[in-house]
């Protein structure tokens, strides 16, 4: 399952210079794909997009992040409703 994820942290918590936006998550976690990740660095927001089928893991690939950030988590598909549901 595909997850876009959006993190947003304050100024002051901001990781540039400290490791910067991905020390925010644990890219070794097993089961868990980064797909794609990006910035608006200014903003002080990262977003993501994740696969994994284990939401357990997503939570530990998210964890170095938790005391630092809010974090948006969205199931997402690149497949549209099927027709049949369409009223």
């Amino acid at each position: 399952m595909l997850f876009h994820i959006k993190q947003v942290h304050d100024p002051e918590d901001c990781p540039f210079g400290r490791g910067g936006s991905s020390s925010l998550r644990d890219e070794s976690v097993e089961g868990v794909n980064l797909k794609a990740a990006y910035g608006a660095f200014m903003e002080h927001t990262v977003y993501m997009v994740v696969e994994t089928d284990d939401l357990e893991k997503l939570n530990k690939f998210l964890l170095p992040g938790m005391k630092v950030c809010t974090t948006t988590i969205t199931p997402v598909s690149i497949e549209p409703l099927p027709k049949e549901w369409s009223a």
